[in-house]
């Protein structure tokens, strides 16, 4: 059974709940976007605010932080650009005709999904709109990019003059499809059928040229995004897939079941389930062999990754944990309750570390004692092989 812990600090600056909370690449700022209209910028140094962004006519439904700029998007159907410094808007993006619920930064594009069922990619520089993505018959609600040179073989480039653009966007919508665009001419590429519900997250593993999608049909489903060809279906959860992390080809799936599982990619199979949430998983994040969740419940929660024993219970919070974020052994949690609370997570890392190092330990000892058996037995050297300690 898990032990409660108790927030280093609590910052109340907001006005209404906290939709989304984004770190810095360099890891020294953190960005919060509220229901009141307006996103504040918070040290990772010090955890004071030392910045808010005023501006948007209504709700700010998702953030993004770089390290020089923010980006925010509302339900007043705009995307401002901020300069993190000055706290002046840079850039305001209009064209969307109703609530942007979604922004994502590639390179030098801006893109940004909506529920008038269309994503659109701007000029991060410029508040100009390159392209618009149509032909989804309901909201956009989730994106990814990536860039063909990344799964595409040279010879295969070569195949489609298109692909010299090699930029990419991925959408899943409440239409139950999950698109593929080309940035360049805005055609689709592919569309994905399989799910029966609404696509609510999408997660992308450019290398191994697959893309994971989780939907409220109860299903996470593996595609290989060259071909369209759908690879798995994971079917286990009882109600809807809200998030995903991909770590080291285990996935981890948070859902309304009030469950998070961890699949093996390679395989589909299910090897842990990690309870004791007491409403819908809303956020999950895996840091050093743990994996931190936070739920409907307003408690965020520590388990073992490998064993799924919880190990701790973040209290504190009113209304549902909407997004947390790691840093320097700090665990940041943002809530619909208006807070970002930070919490100490040094000892947890610490005895986790410890107990890794005592597991390697242990497996190293037992590959060495098993290699020299086979040794032993075997009078083909050439043919002995040493396992390797998970």
């Amino acid at each position: 059974m898990g032990n409660s812990g108790s927030a280093v600090k609590v910052c109340a600056d907001h006005q209404g709940g906290i939709n989304w909370l984004s770190l810095s690449p360099d890891g020294q700022r953190l960005l919060t976007g509220s229901e009141d209209g307006t996103a504040r910028l918070w040290s990772t140094a010090d955890s004071q605010c030392h910045g808010h962004f005023q501006g948007h006519e209504s709700y700010i439904t998702f953030c993004h932080l770089e390290n020089e700029a923010a980006f925010t998007c509302s339900a007043d159907h705009t995307i401002r650009k901020w300069d993190v410094v000055t706290g002046q808007c840079l850039a305001i993006y209009r064209g969307h005709t109703s609530i942007v619920n979604r922004i994502l930064v590639a390179k030098d594009y801006l893109f940004s999904g909506s529920y008038d069922r269309t994503a659109r990619c701007w000029s991060v520089d410029k508040e100009k709109q390159i392209q618009e993505f149509r032909g989804h018959r309901n909201c956009v609600l989730t994106l990814a990019h990536y860039s063909s040179r990344d799964v595409l073989e040279e010879e295969e480039e070569e195949e489609e003059e298109e692909r010299v653009s090699r930029d990419l966007l991925v959408t899943g919508s409440t239409d139950c499809t999950v698109k593929v665009w080309w940035v360049s001419s805005g055609r689709c590429y592919q569309t994905l059928l399989g799910h029966t519900g609404a696509v609510l997250c999408l997660i992308l593993d450019a290398p191994n040229r697959e893309l994971f999608s989780g939907s409220t049909d109860y299903t996470i489903r593996t595609w290989n995004i060259v071909t369209g060809e759908q690879l798995k279906v994971f079917k286990e959860h009882q109600g809807s897939v809200i998030c995903l992390e991909l770590v080291n080809r285990h996935l981890y799936s948070g859902s309304a079941d009030r469950t998070v599982k961890c699949w093996l990619v390679d395989t589909g199979e299910r090897i842990q389930t990690y309870k004791a949430h007491k409403h819908s998983v809303s956020t999950l994040k895996y840091h050093a062999g743990i994996l931190f969740t936070g739920s409907g419940d307003a408690c965020a929660r520590a388990f073992n990754s490998k064993s799924g024993v919880l190990q701790k219970i973040f209290r504190g919070h009113k209304f549902i944990i909407n997004c947390i974020q790691i840093h320097n052994e700090l665990l940041y949690t943002a809530s619909h309750d208006g807070t970002l609370r930070i919490w100490d997570i040094r000892g947890i890392c610490k005895r986790n570390k410890r107990r890794l190092k005592k597991e390697r330990s242990v497996q190293g000892r037992s590959s060495q004692k098993g290699s020299l058996s086979r040794l032993f037995n075997n009078k083909v050297g050439c043919m002995v092989q040493q396992e390797n300690g998970e």
